[in-house]
């Protein structure tokens, strides 16, 4: 979808989402975009990146977004976003249709204080960036809530969870770092030559949050690992456990079995002919388990 032209200060802004092969076309026909720039801008395979074309004198910018896939079970990926600034016309380009990133794209529309082409960009991105914080913040949320579950009784369904906030902490912390790395370049780039204050500000403003919500993040996947080692050290504990009780309750029910096994043969045996030879082999085998377990117990093995 190509929405209708906007005005920035004076510049122009077309806004697309999930745009199909017509609209595409359009881009092409009316306004000049090269078609592998158009490819590129809207591949939701993409990373963050920075191009500036020299000779067109166009520069495209391509920053990742969170991006939910089931906002309850706080499952998350990211996707790219893309503008370009294309003979003097500012491009958006939201295949994904993000909600974040059409949430910055108005918040800036709407700041008095964005007066110009290059601080609309800036204050996207800061948004974008801090669109990061609430997802890591509901994260903590979960996580401590687990932690608390699995405290009690550990369940499948929440170890489930536990897992789910690892991959979307994967996804996240991933995508901050690599936007963040775009950020410490971008001020050296073509977009960043004659910077004055007010854009050298914002710069600052929004490289000083990407590197917050990267710490965020780093804190919050150590907390996460080290709460799912030890959950994985507490199963294997208890599988320890159970598998030396029902060793020891298979060796203890071995005992009579084996000397029961001897005097149930159709052959002459000690003691056999005694009137109570069934509590003569009784006796040996509550004997030789107590034997066995005060050896187990000595050998450290209980």
């Amino acid at each position: 979808m190509i929405k209708p032209e906007k005005t920035i200060n004076g510049t122009k802004w077309i806004e697309t989402i999930q745009i199909n092969a017509e609209e595409r076309a359009t881009l092409e026909d009316q306004y000049g975009i090269d078609e592998d720039i158009i490819e590129y801008v809207t591949d939701n395979d993409e990373s963050t990146n920075y191009v500036y074309d020299i000779n067109e004198d166009d520069q495209l910018f391509i920053f990742l977004a969170p991006y939910a896939l089931d906002k309850d079970a706080l499952r998350y990926i990211t996707q790219p976003f893309g503008m370009l600034l294309h003979k003097g016309v500012l491009f958006t380009f939201n295949q994904s249709d993000i909600p974040e990133v059409n949430t910055a794209l108005y918040s800036a529309l709407d700041n008095p204080e964005v007066k110009s082409v290059d601080a609309f960009i800036l204050e996207t991105l800061f948004t974008v960036v801090d669109s990061f914080i609430p997802i890591s913040r509901a994260i903590t949320k979960k996580r401590n809530y687990l932690d608390k579950m699995l405290n009690r009784k550990t369940k499948n369904s929440d170890l489930v969870s536990l897992s789910y906030l690892q991959q979307t902490l994967t996804f996240l912390s991933s995508a901050v770092q690599i936007n963040l790395s775009e950020l410490d370049r971008l001020p050296k780039t073509h977009f960043g030559v004659g910077a004055d204050q007010d854009k050298i500000d914002l710069f600052e403003d929004v490289h000083i949050e990407g590197e917050q919500v990267q710490r965020m993040f780093e804190i919050e996947t150590q907390v996460v690992d080290r709460i799912d080692h030890t959950f994985n050290s507490l199963a294997n504990n208890n599988l320890n456990d159970t598998m030396k009780f029902l060793t020891i309750w298979s060796l203890t029910l071995a005992v009579p079995t084996i000397i029961t096994g001897f005097y149930g043969m159709n052959v002459k045996l000690p003691l056999a002919g005694m009137p109570y030879a069934w509590m003569l082999t009784l006796g040996i085998s509550v004997a030789s388990i107590v034997a066995m377990l005060i050896m187990l117990k000595v050998w450290r093995k209980m």
